[in-house]
């Protein structure tokens, strides 16, 4: 008997009917939205309270099973894979939202609660949860993979909301960490510790988030430019005068054509793009807008459309959630290689100019999207499935636009995570602190069980 059946005989015995080793079931959990090589997970169990989750790490440390935790399956760089088997610990069904705190702008949910519903559940009181993806993602998945999104730019990414967290360890110790006030300067910060840590330390099973005021007035605008360069430049120019826009997002001439094909009442012009919103008073938004539009004027913008009505505004954002989608309808049966990388934002203009000759050399279809007021840019490149050549080709991409990154001071991933994808920048990018990644993940899982394989190789 192997030691992971024997581990799975103690959790059927835990958990019953919420232990499955159903092939369908395995096979949801052996992937996520990453172009990777798939891998069964021997069990998925499905815990409802931390002390299952506790006893779940007790048992599979006394057997040498691995563990992955499971949110919803939405990253983007395999982070998910069981690619050592074991038990694929899925907390969708830790879905509830235990307290929200009004008056101190925050709230404590369980780590299956999504983004969606939390917000949902907040409307009547006038608050928001700012973090947004894209994907309704589990707060608990965006926790562990740091995740930010459209909305970063103003209210930054779950390392700047996320205040505390609870934490099954390796061995099932529970632990929490941080508090619900908004500064400590008590011991080691343990909660950024796994913010980012994509289940290599310890499983999430609650966290306290940040909240804030939904905005009194929100104005969204779409403006086209001559060429990509303009636009980014309008960004930095932007951000260094300290005009606060809640979202920027820079969508190039590829991209809107696949928006178009997608989204066909779009019709919008095939150039590079900026979508903007702004959020404040009535005046102060009207006097920001006036402000953005004075500085891209000085860089030829065009089809200047603003969006004030709610429906007009969603409509915008969801046509650019759904980037992903319309930028493989620019061929379709393709599928998408992604990548996405961040650098300081003086550096982004010729960044990009440099990816899109990587593009153009490489014969391949890449649509490119970015949230550039932080930096940060992606690259969906389409390859035919079938098509080794093709394949090595779209890595090869990946790989210049990964480097160039690095050369340029930033980093190889600025929101998707490393997961199997981009372990192998991390030494390259870190440098001797890798190998103190490596020493914390010893300490807190000796046994390297926790999504092992992932972010740091430890023996």
């Amino acid at each position: 008997m192997s030691d992971n059946t024997a581990a799975i005989e103690e959790i059927r015995e835990l958990l019953g009917d919420r232990l499955s080793t159903g092939s369908s079931i395995r096979e949801i959990h052996s992937r996520d939205e990453a172009y990777s090589t798939p891998s069964l997970p021997d069990a998925v169990a499905f815990p409802e309270t931390t002390e299952e989750v506790s006893q779940i790490m007790r048992i599979c440390t006394k057997h040498k099973c691995p563990v992955v935790p499971y949110g919803v399956g939405t990253s983007l760089e395999g982070h998910i894979v069981p690619i050592h088997g074991g038990i694929s610990v899925d907390t969708s069904r830790m879905n509830k939202i235990l307290e929200v705190h009004a008056e101190d702008l925050d709230a404590v949910v369980q780590p299956g609660v999504t983004r969606e519903q939390l917000n949902e559940d907040l409307r009547a009181t006038g608050l928001m949860f700012t973090v947004d993806p894209g994907a309704n993602a589990t707060l608990g998945g965006m926790a562990a993979t740091r995740a930010s999104g459209t909305n970063a730019v103003r209210y930054g990414t779950m390392r700047e909301n996320v205040l505390a967290l609870e934490v099954v360890l390796a061995d099932g110790t529970v632990i929490e960490t941080g508090t619900r006030a908004r500064k400590s300067s008590a011991g080691y910060d343990l909660t950024h510790l796994f913010v980012g840590s994509e289940g290599t330390l310890g499983i999430i099973t609650k966290l306290t988030v940040r909240l804030y005021g939904q905005p009194e007035h929100i104005a969204a605008a779409t403006c086209a430019f001559p060429t990509i360069d303009d636009a980014v430049n309008t960004v930095i120019l932007a951000i260094q005068t300290g005009l606060p826009m809640a979202r920027i997002e820079l969508l190039d001439a590829l991209q809107m054509k696949g928006m178009n094909t997608y989204n066909p009442d779009m019709n919008m012009a095939e150039k590079p793009y900026l979508f903007l919103e702004f959020h404040g008073s009535p005046a102060g938004v009207e006097e920001q807008v006036a402000s953005f539009r004075d500085i891209a004027e000085e860089f030829g913008v065009q089809d200047f459309e603003w969006a004030s009505k709610t429906e007009d505004r969603n409509r915008l954002w969801a046509a650019r959630h759904s980037a992903y989608y319309a930028g493989k309808s620019l061929r379709p049966g393709a599928e998408g290689v992604v990548t996405d990388v961040c650098v300081p934002i003086s550096e982004l203009a010729e960044c990009i100019r440099g990816t899109q000759e990587d593009i153009a050399a490489s014969g391949l279809i890449a649509p490119l999207v970015g949230h550039v007021g932080d930096g940060n840019f992606h690259l969906l490149i389409l390859v035919d499935p079938e098509s080794d050549d093709e394949l090595k080709r779209a890595k090869e991409l990946a790989h210049n636009v990964c480097r160039r990154a690095l050369a340029s001071g930033g980093t190889v991933t600025g929101e998707h995570g490393v997961g199997t994808g981009k372990m192998r920048y991390m030494e390259e990018e870190h440098g001797p602190a890798y190998a103190v990644m490596a020493q914390l993940k010893k300490s807190l899982d000796p046994n390297n069980l926790m999504n092992p394989g992932k972010m740091v190789q430890v023996n």
